[in-house]
C-alpha cells in the first residue's frame, strides 16, 4: 500500500461547558461534549474515503478538525508528512491551499449579495493563485471544469438552483488548486434527480486532476457509489473502517449492519417492518461506558458496558471496534 496522503492519529475534539447560567451560578465543572473521540485513519492519494453514520455522529467536525476550522482537542493530523496541529497560523494558511472544504448547504455557503466572479476572483486574489490579468481567465476555466457557462460569473447566486449552487461551492474549492477536499455531504441538500451529476463530477474531477477526497454521507447508496473505503463512525468513535466491498458485503460490527438493514429497499418483497436499530443516539454529553453502542446491541454484555473495546483488525485493511464482532452474522 502506498504511503498516505492523510495520516490521522487519536484525534478528539471536546467541546466545552453547554450548561449557560445554571452551571456558572452553582460553580459545577463544566461537562464536555465528545464529538471526536480518539479517531485514527489514513487517506492514500487518489483515493474517496467515505464517513457514514447517523446524524450526530461527530461525522461534520471531524471534517472540519482536519482542515482545523475547528481546532481538535488532541491527536496528530499529518498531511504529506506535515503535522497540521504544529503549525502556526501562517504556515497553516499556506497549506490550507491544498486542503478544501465542500459544505453541505449550499444555500448559506455564498455570500448573496457577491456575483459568482466576485466570489472566485476574491479567492484567486487572497492566495495569489493567478496574476490580477489572469484572473477571469481563471474563472472561466473554474466554471467550465463543474460545467457551468461562463456567463454565469456575473450573477449572483439568487439566480441558481441548488445543485448550480452546489457546483459553485466545488469551483470555490477548487480555485486554490488543492490536493485534498473534505466533502461535507455535498449531495443532501439537492433533489434526488441532481445528486447523481454532483457525484459524476466529483468523480470526474477526482480522475482528471488527481484529487483525494473525504467524503461525509448518510445516505449509504451514496457512500457505495463513490467510495474506496468507508469509515463507519458512532457518536464519535470509528467503529469499523474498511473497502467498499468489506464493509457493504461482509461488514462485522452491529451497527454497520444495523445501517444496511435500515437502508430503503426498492423491491418491496425484500422490505421489512422490523426496527433495524433500536432506541436513540445516547448524548454525546453523556456517553455510555465502554462500548457506545452497547445500549443499543442485541449482542452487549457485560464486558461491553465496562470496556471499549480495541481496534481489531479482522481482514487485511478491515478494522472492528466490537467484542463480539465473530458472533455478529455476516
Amino acid at each position: 500500500m502506498s504511503e498516505p496522503l492523510l495520516d490521522v492519529r487519536g484525534l478528539s475534539k471536546h467541546f466545552g461547558s453547554t450548561g449557560g447560567l445554571v452551571q456558572r451560578l452553582t460553580g459545577r465543572a463544566a461537562t464536555p461534549l465528545i464529538a471526536v473521540d480518539d479517531v485514527s485513519f489514513s487517506i492514500t492519494k487518489g483515493e474517496i474515503f467515505s464517513l457514514v453514520g447517523e446524524s450526530g455522529s461527530g461525522k461534520t467536525t471531524l471534517g472540519r478538525s482536519l482542515l482545523r476550522l475547528v481546532e481538535p482537542t488532541a491527536g496528530q493530523i499529518v498531511f504529506d508528512g506535515t503535522d497540521l496541529m504544529r503549525l502556526d497560523p501562517a504556515a497553516l494558511r499556506a497549506v490550507r491551499r491544498q486542503v478544501q472544504m465542500i459544505f453541505q448547504d449550499p444555500y448559506s455557503a455564498l455570500n448573496p449579495r457577491l456575483t459568482i466572479r466576485e466570489t472566485l476572483a476574491e479567492v484567486l486574489r487572497v492566495h495569489a493563485i493567478r496574476p490580477a490579468d489572469r484572473i477571469d481567465a481563471r474563472i472561466a476555466e473554474l466554471l467550465s471544469l463543474v460545467g457551468l457557462p461562463a456567463d454565469a460569473a456575473d450573477r449572483t447566486p439568487r439566480h441558481f438552483s441548488g445543485g448550480q449552487r452546489q457546483r459553485i461551492g466545488i469551483a470555490r474549492a477548487l480555485a486554490v488548486e488543492p490536493r485534498f477536499i473534505v466533502a461535507d455531504e455535498p449531495v443532501s441538500a439537492v433533489d434526488v434527480s441532481v445528486q447523481a451529476q454532483i457525484m459524476n463530477l466529483l468523480l470526474d474531477l477526482r480522475d482528471r486532476l488527481g484529487l483525494t477526497l473525504m467524503f461525509i454521507a448518510h445516505d449509504l447508496s451514496v457512500v457505495r457509489y463513490l467510495s474506496d473505503r468507508v469509515g463507519v463512525m458512532y457518536l464519535g468513535r470509528i467503529v469499523e473502517l474498511g473497502t467498499r466491498t468489506q464493509i457493504f458485503a461482509a461488514p462485522r460490527h452491529p451497527y454497520t449492519q444495523a445501517l444496511l438493514r435500515a437502508a430503503p429497499r426498492p423491491d418491496p418483497a425484500r422490505r421489512t417492518t422490523q426496527a433495524a436499530i433500536r432506541g436513540e443516539p445516547p448524548s454525546p454529553l453523556n456517553p455510555p461506558k465502554g462500548c457506545h453502542f452497547h445500549t443499543r446491541c442485541a449482542l452487549a454484555t457485560d464486558i461491553c458496558r465496562t470496556v471499549a473495546p480495541p481496534p481489531e483488525t479482522v481482514a487485511p485493511g478491515h478494522v472492528v471496534r466490537c467484542h463480539h464482532h465473530a458472533l455478529a452474522p455476516v
